[in-house]
């Protein structure tokens, strides 16, 4: 299904979108690649304890998260971390305080666009579980969960409940 309706270059109706990969126009050839995006998620620990997010917005409003977010364009993915912890947090950290995990893909359903991504995971060890939301309107609350409790039902999106399962359960 594609949430195209129309040729973004002629307008026209008769076009193609085999697997939301690429747009094909049958009347003026137009072609659009729907490439992965990139996103970076961090994962804070403290003593034995993991930092979700609660979102507060869709997609999987209500849902456990990790903070971080999408990669802006001329900005590696260190720098995208430490920006997007900035914005949610508050939290001053440095790319030197991130440990690269692993990649894994995901799908992102926002607006009826189906994203697909390529998240990007890093671990950050803290000295305090104190931390406050700066973006409440995309966070409701920040939990603190100890490994051995946490529910995977919980999380929201795919690759997150696969890292944290593979990496962070005990």
């Amino acid at each position: 299904m594609s949430f195209f309706k129309f040729c973004p270059s002629c307008a026209s109706t008769h076009f193609s979108f085999p697997d939301n990969r690429r747009f094909l126009c049958d009347d003026c050839g137009f072609t659009y690649y729907h490439n992965i995006a990139a996103a970076v998620a961090i994962v804070f620990t403290f003593e034995d304890k993991v930092l979700f997010t609660v979102r507060n917005i869709d997609p999987d409003k209500g849902k456990w998260d990790l903070p971080g977010g999408f990669i802006d364009p001329n900005e590696t993915a260190e720098e995208a971390a430490c920006r997007e912890i900035k914005e949610e947090l508050g939290l001053e950290i440095s790319t030197s305080d991130l440990k690269y995990i692993t990649t894994s893909p995901n799908n992102y359903l926002y607006k009826n666009v189906p994203y697909r991504t390529m998240d990007i995971f890093y671990e950050c060890k803290l000295t305090s579980d104190v931390i406050s939301v700066e973006a409440e309107d995309e966070i409701q609350e920040l939990i603190w969960v100890k490994r051995n409790e946490i529910d995977l039902n919980q999380i929201g999106f795919f690759s997150i409940r696969k890292v944290i399962g593979e990496k962070y359960l005990y």
